[in-house]
């Protein structure tokens, strides 16, 4: 799974999310691509199983670019814990993703099965998504 090498600070603050993405929102490298159209975190399990759903699929055909990366910390307190005794353990990591950001490029296939690709890595994943090409 994608973890960070090396990180600034240990634990984040969770933020909130609002407004749409300035980066990452045109086609780069691939001709079609993985639109997230609603905010919110993407964790990294999230990612690898989308990334293996869609390599499952194209049996070895194509290149695939991830453009997100898990870069923030999650905590977890365990249940049943008292008040106070500060923040707890880092769990996992994800990423913050905002609508308008490509999530997945792909090329070198069809139109078809990139979409039928895309569509199986859209089921992995928390936010709603959409396919889309370059024309």
């Amino acid at each position: 799974m994608l973890t960070p090498k090396k990180v600034k600070h240990r634990k984040h603050h969770r933020g909130r999310i609002s407004g749409f993405a300035t980066q990452k929102t045109n086609l780069s490298f691939g001709a079609f691509g993985l639109k997230v159209m609603e905010a919110g975190w993407v964790s990294a399990r999230q990612i690898e199983a989308a990334r293996r759903a869609i390599t499952r699929l194209l049996h070895r055909g194509g290149k695939i670019w991830i453009r997100v990366f898990p870069d923030k910390a999650v905590t977890i307190k365990g249940s049943e814990i008292r008040m106070g005794g500060g923040k707890g353990p880092v769990d996992h990591y994800v990423a913050v993703v905002k609508p308008g950001t490509i999530m997945f490029e792909l090329d070198g296939i069809t139109p078809a099965l990139a979409k039928e690709a895309l569509d199986l890595a859209a089921y992995k994943l928390s936010v709603k998504t959409k396919f889309i090409a370059k024309i």
